[in-house]
């Protein structure tokens, strides 16, 4: 019988979110985005013309998904999005990106600059580190220096392992990096 679980692929706009989702989706696990489960659960919002995004509402969107997720999933199932570690998942994914090339990544996507200040000192700061739950089990990459189809299959070896170690050894700091 497959193993059941919900994992978080989370990180700053820009870090790779979608392109290690897609891998792993191309090899036939399930993916669900964030914003697919809250346009699903009626929690976001139209586009917001300053920035272009689409506000969700997290909180109800969380309550939903406690009525909706009681029940164990079919199989592995992959949550995509930079909101993901915030909801009910079983252990969290977070993917780094060095912020000067996270700026150009943005910058790529033509979002204003604002929009790239905000997503880079999220980044800076270790932007998910801060809202997990404490107990979780949490593996970090930097999709800078690492190749997505490695990523992939680290993180396919660490759930294999059940999720082995809970925590980064030497999670990323860039601060400390001198990479600001």
């Amino acid at each position: 019988m497959e193993v059941a679980f919900r994992i978080a692929i989370s990180g700053s706009p820009g870090a790779g979110k979608s392109t290690i989702s897609s891998l792993l989706e191309n090899m036939g696990y399930r993916i669900v985005t964030v914003e697919s489960l809250a346009e699903e659960f009626e929690c976001i919002e139209e586009v917001d013309p300053r920035d272009g995004a689409r506000p969700i509402d997290v909180e109800k969107l969380q309550k939903k998904l406690k009525v909706a997720w009681k029940e164990d999933p079919e199989g592995p199932t992959f949550v995509d999005g930079h909101l993901s570690h915030l909801l009910d998942v079983d252990c969290v994914v977070i993917l780094r990106c060095r912020p000067r090339e996270l700026r150009e990544r943005l910058a790529g996507r033509s979002y204003p600059s604002q929009k790239i200040n905000r997503n880079v000192d999220w980044e800076i700061l270790g932007g998910p580190w801060a809202e997990i739950e404490s107990g979780k089990a949490i593996v970090e990459f930097d999709t800078s220096s690492e190749r997505s189809e490695s990523i992939v299959a680290t993180i396919l070896q660490w759930v294999s392992d059940d999720f082995k170690p809970r925590s980064p050894r030497n999670p990323i700091d860039w601060v400390g990096k001198g990479e600001v």
